[in-house]
This record gives structure tokens, C-alpha cells and sequence, in this order.
């Protein structure tokens, strides 16, 4: 399984890759606790995380979804469950920035994982489903990653419709950030990875941070929150020229 998933340092950078192209990069739950000790190890020491799928396609979701199997008791059920809330939760307490790099499809799980990435750039090509609704399966662990992510009408579009959607169209969903053609696809990601190699990590990290929490809070709370980050972090010796 190790070579599942590859984690390379390129100097303060971190690349994870999910590497099995020949079935689309699926995920087995015990990939997703892997996936999810990379990130972990890769912000403790990363300035940014890449986050990318080998081959044609992202991620055409979970091993073995749709596929049904004897009924397991809620408690077994719920520990599998956790996994992937954990797998997603590794994406957001993430210190550092998880810049996502969408080449083809991102289905159910895959589409999860491109919307939990921070900064989501996607090829013209690409694709994204949210489609447990047409397998019966209750699609709220997906929804739950989309949440913060995109607005309700699009959530639930996505989710009802179960509708394969087009690059611009997630784009103006939330799903993605930027919709660059296919053949510019590493050089815009290069682009974005040497503007943020330019900035203090304090502020790098700030900026994380404050996205983090801020939306989940009342305005006041949020202004708050500003006022003492833009305090801490500006008074830092590696803002200074």
C-alpha cells in the first residue's frame, strides 16, 4: 500500500500524490488513514502542500463504493465512518496551505477531497460528482466536506441531481478556484507555488488560520480574531524586510 500514496519534499514543499491511475486513484479506508498521517507529517514541516492524482484522472472516489456487503453493526460502522471524517479533518487543521491539482474526473470521495483543498486549480478537462444519491447511499460524509465549501443551492445540486459537472461549472459553484486549459495546468500551479514561496510563513500560516476559524463565527468574534492574528503575526521578526 505504501506505494498507494507518494509524499516527496521538494525543499519546503510537499507533494502528495494518490498513485494508482490504473483504477482511477480510488481510495481504500486504509489509504484515507495514510492520506491523512501525510498531511499531518507534511505541514509540520512543509510551507505548502501539493495535492495532485497520477495519471488521467484525480480521483474516481472510494474502493469498493456502491458495492454491498453484509450490514455491519453501527459501532463497526461508525469506526469506519471516522476514518474518512478524520481523512477530511487532515485537510482542514492542516497548518499550511493545501494547494489541490485537479486533472480529470473528481468523483464522490474525489470531489470531496478537491473541495477540502485550500486553493483547488483545475484543468479544462476536468470533471466533478457527487453521485451516492443513484448508488442509495446517504451522501452527508460528502456533504459534510462541501459544507464550508460551496453555497446550499450548489450543495444541493450536486447532491440531487447527481450530475457530472464541467471545470467553469464548479468553478462558479465554489468547487475549484481557477479553470486554466489543460496544457497549462503545471504552469499555472508553478505560477501559484513560486507567489506563496514569497511570502513570510507566519502570514502563509495566518491566512490559513484565520480561514479556518473565521467562518464559523459571528462577525464580531471574526473582527476580533483579525484584529489579534494582524497583531501576533505582523510584530513577527520575519515580516520585517
Amino acid at each position: 500500500m505504501s506505494d498507494f500514496i507518494l509524499c516527496e519534499r521538494h525543499g519546503d514543499v510537499s507533494m502528495i500524490t494518490l498513485n494508482r491511475p490504473e483504477i482511477g486513484n480510488r481510495v481504500s479506508d486504509p489509504m484515507a488513514v495514510q492520506l491523512a498521517e501525510m498531511i499531518d507529517t507534511a505541514a509540520k514541516g512543509s510551507r505548502l502542500i501539493l495535492f495532485k492524482g497520477a495519471g488521467e484522472e484525480f480521483c474516481l472516489g472510494r474502493e469498493g463504493m456502491g458495492q454491498r456487503g453484509p450490514l455491519p453493526e453501527a459501532y463497526e460502522l461508525r469506526g469506519k465512518t471516522e476514518v474518512i471524517f478524520n481523512c477530511y479533518d487532515a485537510f482542514r487543521r492542516s497548518k499550511v496551505p493545501v494547494i489541490g491539482v485537479v486533472q480529470g474526473r473528481a468523483i464522490g470521495f474525489g470531489c470531496a477531497l478537491a473541495a477540502l483543498c485550500d486553493i483547488t486549480i483545475a484543468s479544462e478537462k476536468a470533471r466533478f460528482q457527487l453521485p451516492e444519491m443513484a448508488h442509495n447511499i446517504m451522501p452527508t460524509i460528502a456533504m459534510s466536506a462541501l459544507v464550508d465549501r460551496v453555497p446550499r443551492k450548489a450543495l444541493m445540486y450536486l447532491v440531487y441531481s447527481t450530475d457530472e459537472i464541467a471545470a467553469h461549472q464548479a468553478l462558479s459553484f465554489g468547487l475549484v478556484s481557477n479553470v486554466v486549459p489543460s496544457n497549462n495546468l503545471g504552469s499555472a500551479v508553478d505560477r501559484l507555488v513560486d507567489t506563496l514561496k514569497k511570502f513570510p510563513l507566519p502570514a502563509l500560516m495566518a491566512v490559513k488560520e484565520y480561514a479556518r476559524f473565521a467562518y464559523v463565527m459571528d462577525t464580531q468574534a471574526a473582527n476580533d480574531f483579525a484584529k489579534n492574528l494582524h497583531a501576533t503575526i505582523n510584530s513577527s521578526s520575519a515580516m520585517r524586510p
